[in-house]
């Protein structure tokens, strides 16, 4: 099964990433090329859900990461095999802090 689901937040951040980019680039085009490029790794991801970077120590048990472009995607493989995208979020921010107790 090839299949994703994002969280309320991952949406969030994906529509931040798209009006940053569009007020930085002056181009819609721009953002929209970059998000695409951000989603295209949810379909790698479902298709392959254990690529990506265990963060079981650092972070919390059961999450991963993935990197796509300049972001961090964080995620975990659910038991019936969906992918959860819980966060994306520039790889400069502190994940964290983010995701800290």
């Amino acid at each position: 099964m090839s299949e994703f689901r994002l969280s309320p937040e991952a949406e969030a951040e994906l529509d931040g990433i798209w009006l940053h980019i569009a007020r930085e680039s002056d181009s819609m085009e721009v953002a929209t090329r970059v998000v695409e490029s951000i989603t295209e790794r949810f379909w790698l991801l479902a298709r392959h859900p254990y690529i990506g970077r265990r963060r079981d120590h650092d972070l919390r048990p059961g999450l991963r990461s993935f990197t796509a472009q300049d972001y961090v995607i964080i995620h975990r493989v659910e038991k019936d095999g969906v992918v959860l995208i819980l966060h994306v979020v520039p790889g400069s921010r502190d994940i964290l802090a983010l995701l800290g107790p």
